[in-house]
């Protein structure tokens, strides 16, 4: 399979035979098939590269309908982005950043899975678009690589304090991110502004009679059509989902305690009486989550230790736990965690959005007293062992773990750029065209 490592071993020999031709006698009789088109550090671009990412662009621009921009605007901004990609997959190479096999056969069927495809009829598309299998994986890994690398030095730049997390919690946009979601039925009874208090008083009852055959199991949509005056009526009222916090105060109030299937009482408004049906409610403020405590032991590969030294390692460290030893005592003398090692690798009890997916996943298929097989994240390789496991009701806490999330997920991508700017001004780079 094609690796970076062998990529980069082609360049080398690529360089290597220009400059024994640059000194032949005879090279007038060879054609030169590739050439450099940048230096980056020890590494460099070729133009066959260069050439092969500006196709690709070409082409996905002609599928688009999108002009596009003629060669000598477009072949500067391809390479530096090859740069600028050569200077970060450098990085990880010397950082042991490695994709396993397995990582990418992971990371083929979850792509297969997200276009609603089977992994064959992936395979089936990707060599039909006339690109070899062997350079999809290629992509793939040296994306991974970028990912990771990413992850790993820019994250450690972002600081979330826990007042970004209040404020962004009583602003508008967090009250309505955070608000559930309302599968809802509408009956408007109409008043006029000048109604009589006999019209106020007929619209009432009227409004209590459908509560009451709703109640005794009459059908709500039908109602709807039948006496509704809302824009909705002639689909049966029906509402659809909608935010919590996007609904008049007085329907918010009346909805608070309403169990799905339920329907308000009377709501008076400026247009009328109306009466709501909960059909369903998702994102509600109670959530009951089945929490695991959990210790881990992580190893991180570095120019020593390959990843997969690495990972053996840690397998070896699994099986004298899986032997009797004490998976605390290992983790202190072992764990390459500083913050956790010295608790014997104890993390706590878990919480979604609380660790990284691969983390997360694993420690979801983990069961009380069973330690994981080793398993990779952008921090390097862990096993994990959970001790215990409840059920508790963390709403507020879940609340805050995931509008973290999305406060580091928007710093992320302003530092991002700034990093990729300081790794660039950092190398040295050496335009040959």
């Amino acid at each position: 399979m094609t690796s970076y490592n062998s990529r980069a071993l082609t360049r080398l020999v690529l360089v290597t035979f220009a400059s024994l031709l640059a000194l032949s006698p005879v090279q007038a009789e060879f054609r030169l098939l590739d050439s450099i088109a940048a230096v980056v550090d020890s590494d460099v671009v070729m133009n066959s590269e260069l050439q092969s990412r500006m196709d690709n662009i070409y082409q996905r621009l002609k599928e688009s309908g999108t002009e596009a921009p003629p060669p000598e605007i477009l072949r500067p901004q391809v390479l530096e982005r090859l740069i600028i990609e050569r200077i970060q997959l450098n990085m990880a190479m010397r950082a042991g950043v490695r994709i396993t096999d397995t990582d990418l056969n992971n990371a083929l069927t979850r792509m297969a899975q997200s276009k609603g495809v089977s992994l064959d009829q992936l395979v089936t598309r990707i060599q039909e678009s006339g690109t070899s299998l062997n350079q999809m994986k290629a992509d793939l890994r040296d994306e991974m690589m970028l990912n990771q690398v990413q992850q790993a030095q820019v994250n450690r730049r972002i600081y979330i304090s826990e007042q970004e997390i209040t404020n962004f919690l009583v602003s508008e946009e967090g009250k309505l991110w955070s608000s559930p979601d309302l599968n809802l039925g509408h009956i408007l009874i109409p008043l006029s502004v000048g109604a009589t208090k006999e019209e106020i008083q007929a619209a009432q009852t009227k409004a209590e009679d459908i509560i009451a055959q709703v109640q005794a199991g009459g059908d709500f949509k039908s109602l709807a059509v039948a006496n509704s005056a809302g824009q909705n009526a002639l689909n049966g009222g029906d509402l659809g989902w909608r935010k919590a916090a996007q609904l008049p105060d007085i329907f918010t109030r009346a909805l608070t305690d309403l169990e799905p299937g339920q329907v308000t009482e009377p709501i008076r408004s400026d247009a009328g009486i109306h009466i709501l049906k909960l059909y369903d409610r998702r994102g509600s403020n109670k959530q009951l989550v089945k929490q695991k405590k959990v210790r881990h032991i992580l190893l991180i590969p570095n120019e020593i230790r390959n990843d997969e030294d690495t990972r053996l390692q840690l397998e070896a460290i699994r099986q004298r736990i899986v032997d009797g030893e004490d998976f605390a005592e290992l983790a202190k003398a072992n764990s390459e965690d500083i913050s956790s090692a010295l608790g014997g690798g104890d993390l706590g009890w878990s919480l979604p959005g609380k660790f990284v997916p691969e983390f997360e996943n694993t420690l979801n298929a983990t069961e009380p007293g069973a330690v994981s097989e080793p398993f990779r994240t952008a921090f390097g390789w862990h096993i994990l062992e959970v001790d215990e496991q409840r059920e508790q009701d963390f709403s507020e806490e879940i609340k805050r773990n995931q509008a973290e999330n999305i406060l580091r997920q928007r710093k992320f991508q302003e530092e991002l750029q700034v990093w990729l700017q300081e790794i660039r001004d950092e190398a040295f780079v050496e335009i040959k065209v």
